[in-house]
């Protein structure tokens, strides 16, 4: 439960900060479309840096020499 609280404030923060960022009222429908562009970007990027950090580690050589 504790990881699922974790992913949801991790995914609010960031929208916020898109958000903030590029200061979008989401009033506004052409800021909505705007924000959603953003966010998938955001998303897209954060689940690639993901996949590619874990690549690293799963090669790394972890046995003592």
């Amino acid at each position: 439960m504790k990881i699922i609280i974790a992913i949801i404030m991790f995914l609010c923060i960031g929208a916020f900060f898109i958000i903030s960022q590029n200061t979008l009222a989401l009033i506004e429908e052409k800021n909505m479309s705007e924000f959603v562009s953003l966010y998938k970007d955001w998303l897209s990027r954060t689940f690639n840096n993901i996949g590619s950090l874990t690549g690293h580690i799963v090669n790394m050589d972890w046995l003592p020499k």
